[in-house]
């Protein structure tokens, strides 16, 4: 820019200082013009560098500092009816709009930061090497570990493999939840250009737990109403020929062996109409009726009622719930007799081995209850002899007692279900025998007033 305002006055001084010479004046005259006209030249020359050279090393400073996403910067001088001013206007306009576009993108990264981290299902995103980039709160629970411990990991080295392998919109089971089947739905982002995989898992196995059942009862009704159909003429049937033996005319031995399998179809026809009366309790369930109820006062009294092995309450907070006082006794009696009963199968073992029963006293059932934010955890451990084949344990009629029914344990989960709570079944990590863990909501409970109590 110098050298061509040098070249531009070049000529014209040139001109000028010849014309001066030829001028009949003084040498000093001539100098102090020719001074004159030279410093002239040169504040011009200050002032054209100052108004073209300045605006543009500053627009190029603004533009330099929007590369760097930098938009506090603004350029001078920016007044239209002027080029680089009309420039620097648009220059300026633009820096407003690149903020603005860059704050409204913060502002919605922000936004969906906190909604998936709030969102309580999990969801995980891997790079093209399988290696996790991204994990919310419900994954980190998920995987019982912290985002930092989680990134970086393969998927194979979470566990969750199955999920980037299977098909998508398909059923899973992970290896790390017992119980539990995960809806699996995967889409692909870019990130900087990379191809990623979105992975959100749906916990779906209540909902395939609740159309089970109501699978169950219709079948369960169906039976019901056709085994009820039956049993009944074929137990009035027995009966009418049990009484028309007595004086029939026929031998004595002939008698008897009527009469005895007359005995079998009338006992078979009860214990078959018994047997049908405890499946129809999954049919027939009702729904709870909530009240205040201590889980301190509810616990003492069910485990005063397990007498044939020690049962162990560990007290917890006293906690009142609003529940159905009468469904979680049931559902308690159910779980501790089933702990009882594997304590008194580990006892009989060992009496066999030992030919004693000295070391049965040492096996009893634990009772316990803790409190964790708005859930009341309830625990019973036992030192029997553990789940053999876990995924069948809450199939119905599913049992490996000889005289069981199949239907307690899961019984035992609908009603933790029907409070909004759930009920998980495993191993002891600690030592040989099974851990029942309950959960169930703490709510405060309001209860209407009686009219016809009055006021007290």
């Amino acid at each position: 820019m110098t050298r061509f305002s040098i070249l531009l006055v070049a000529p014209g001084i040139l001109v000028s200082s010849i014309l001066l010479w030829l001028q009949p004046w003084s040498l000093q005259s001539k100098l102090i013009i020719f001074a004159v006209q030279v410093v002239a030249c040169l504040l011009i020359g200050a002032a054209l560098h100052d108004h073209i050279v300045r605006p543009l090393q500053t627009l190029a400073n603004v533009v330099g500092a929007l590369r760097d996403e930098d938009y506090s910067f603004r350029a001078r001088m920016a007044v239209p009816n002027d080029a680089l001013g009309e420039l620097s206007l648009e220059v300026n306009a633009l820096a407003d709009l690149l903020a603005k576009h860059r704050m409204g993108a913060i502002e919605a990264t922000a936004l969906l930061q906190r909604v998936v981290g709030e969102v309580d299902i999990p969801i995980f995103a891997f790079d093209p090497a399988k290696r996790l980039r991204l994990v919310n709160s419900a994954g980190e629970k998920l995987l019982n570990l912290q985002a930092e411990q989680l990134m970086d990991k393969t998927s194979s080295e979470l566990g969750l493999n199955r999920c980037l392998s299977c098909e998508n919109e398909s059923l899973v089971e992970l290896h790390f939840t017992t119980d539990a089947r995960w809806f699996v739905r995967r889409s692909s982002f870019r990130q900087q250009g990379i191809p990623h995989t979105l992975v959100v898992l749906s916990d779906v196995s209540r909902a395939l737990r609740e159309e089970e059942r109501r699978a169950w009862q219709r079948l369960i009704r169906v039976l019901g109403h056709e085994l009820n159909n039956s049993l009944a003429p074929i137990k009035s049937i027995a009966g009418s020929l049990h009484a028309r033996l007595v004086g029939a005319g026929i031998k004595e031995e002939e008698q008897q062996d009527f009469e005895r399998g007359l005995n079998i179809i009338e006992s078979r026809a009860a214990s078959l109409n018994r047997f049908l009366q405890g499946y129809r309790q999954l049919a027939q369930m009702p729904p709870p009726k909530s009240q205040s109820c201590s889980i301190s006062t509810l616990a003492m009294r069910v485990a005063a009622l397990e007498t044939r092995v020690q049962v162990k309450v560990v007290a917890g907070p006293d906690v009142t719930l609003s529940a159905d006082p009468d469904q979680l006794e049931q559902m308690l009696i159910n779980l501790l007799r089933n702990a009882a009963e594997a304590v008194l199968e580990t006892d009989g073992r060992r009496a066999s081995s030992n030919g004693s029963k000295g070391q049965a006293a040492e096996a009893s059932v634990v009772f316990s209850w803790t409190r964790q934010a708005e859930e009341l955890v309830m625990r019973i451990e036992d030192t029997g002899p553990g789940l053999m084949n876990p995924s069948n344990a809450f199939v119905p009629f599913y049992t490996t007692k000889p005289t069981g029914s199949g239907i307690g344990l899961v019984l035992s989960r609908q009603i933790a279900e029907a409070h909004g709570g759930s009920l998980e079944l495993g191993n002891r990590r600690d030592r040989q025998g099974c851990v029942v863990k309950i959960l169930l909501p703490v709510k405060a409970h309001q209860q209407a007033p009686d009219p016809a109590r009055g006021v007290r």
